[in-house]
């Protein structure tokens, strides 16, 4: 079987999977199941059919499993914000289609991905002014102390999630032409890079991180440091590097808890999320306390799909149990109704991507490639670890979302584009290997 017809195969388990997932809640609403779940399951089929062809037309040899795996994800998301929030699933299925929108342009414009190289400052220097854009008075606002989402308009967004990509590409060219030279320098055995060399990349990076610290966005910064820490790694084959760099992570980690009130209260609520005063403190362990809690509740096999309780009370008197279910605390709802055994499986599918990123990674034979690879699927690894340790209490709690399955328009079409870059890096490599 050619590699587009496995890929078309793999669309129709998460057709079905949306089918049964919306059939399951319209159970839990009304005693009988409402058609309207098959017709989601069609409606899903349709689009995700229609970047299929696209894919199929541009990208013969791309990777026949990475879009299926983005399918299953982005079937679960639909389905757990529906059962949240009907209004929020429709205007999340609009972002869907933009999403894929984004996906096709990038395929369809970029089919020489390799001409982003040529504009690597440009691409720093607008992801830098991205990273700016929340703090700027009139654009930007803070919400739950970090300044996240710019307005324009009718439209927020957030444009972290866009200046990701732009870092990645940026350092992604830069490392692929002083590779060498940052390993060519040694003193009593140790590698160590010439300032001349590395300067440029720290400047760029350096001003990216402090951004993040100033717009408190403390996830991203996480995310990138150790995206930047793997295409380092790769680039030079030299452990010295990650080294270094979570050696400096973890006294920049220390110096922020102790002199930046927010971060000392992010790290206290994670610490001790049961202490009374931290409870029912504003921005404090609540939200943290709420997650574990319901998780505990969901079990091995769970409640059930529809019987996490999310909320209590009746308009306009409700209690909120879980705040930000749809965002931040998604992965608590879905351990909560599928239990640990579906959060399980959701995590192995979100390994399965990773592993795909990496195997392009892995064939790509042009330095700039492989790195790119690298660095695209492992922000999307960080960002799955950042918001899953920060739910099940293994590091601080930060505001990032689960990819394709968090409510958040910025999120999906951002993600939608990564995978069309590594896509676009998978055939190239695959067509390549078999010439």
């Amino acid at each position: 079987m050619s590699a587009r017809n496995r890929e078309l195969f793999g669309l129709i388990p998460a057709s079905l999977l949306i089918t049964a997932g919306f059939a399951a809640v319209f159970v839990q609403e009304r005693p009988v199941v409402a058609n309207a779940s098959l017709t989601y399951g069609a409606a899903f089929l349709g689009l995700c059919l229609v970047a299929h062809l696209v894919i199929r037309w541009r990208l013969p040899d791309a990777d026949p499993y990475l879009f299926p795996i983005v399918a299953v994800l982005a079937s679960v998301g639909l389905v757990v914000i529906y059962r949240l929030d009907d209004t929020l699933a429709r205007e999340q299925a609009q972002w869907f289609v933009v999403g894929l929108g984004f996906f096709i342009a990038t395929i369809v414009v970029l089919r020489d991905y390799r001409v982003l190289e040529r504009y690597r400052y440009v691409i720093a220097s607008a992801s830098i002014l991205l990273l700016l854009l929340p703090r700027i008075p009139g654009l930007g606002a803070q919400v739950n102390g970090a300044y996240l989402g710019v307005r324009l308009g009718s439209i927020t967004f957030q444009p972290a999630e866009f200046a990701k990509i732009g870092i990645i590409i940026f350092l992604a060219s830069y490392l692929r032409d002083t590779r060498l030279l940052l390993v060519q320098r040694k003193i009593a055995g140790i590698t160590v890079p010439r300032l001349k060399h590395l300067g440029p990349l720290l400047v760029v990076w350096g001003v990216a991180m402090l951004l993040l610290v100033f717009i408190r966005d403390l996830g991203s910064s996480l995310m990138f440091f150790g995206g930047f820490l793997a295409m380092v790694y790769v680039a030079t084959n030299r452990l010295v590097f990650p080294i270094a760099g979570f050696s400096l992570f973890a006294v920049g980690a220390w110096f922020f808890a102790s002199t930046v009130g927010h971060v000392s209260d992010r790290i206290d609520a994670w610490r001790h999320p049961f202490d009374a005063a931290l409870y029912d403190k504003v921005g404090g362990s609540y939200q943290l306390a709420q997650s574990l809690f319901a998780q505990a509740d969901g079990g091995v096999w769970g409640s059930g799909i529809g019987e996490s309780l999310v909320k209590v009370g009746l308009p306009p008197d409700q209690a909120v149990l879980l705040p930000a279910a749809q965002t931040d605390l998604i992965y608590a709802v879905i351990v909560n109704e599928l239990g640990l055994v579906g959060a399980c499986a959701l995590l192995l599918v979100y390994l399965l991507f990773v592993e795909r990123g990496l195997r392009i990674a892995v064939l790509a034979r042009d330095s700039f490639s492989k790195l790119l690879a690298t660095g695209l699927a492992t922000v999307v690894a960080l960002q799955v670890f950042v918001i899953v340790g920060g739910v099940t209490k293994v590091i601080p709690l930060t505001g990032v979302t689960l990819p394709f399955v968090s409510y958040g328009g910025s999120s999906i079409v951002a993600n939608f584009v990564i995978v069309a870059l590594l896509l676009l890096v998978s055939d190239r490599a695959r067509r390549e290997a078999r010439a």
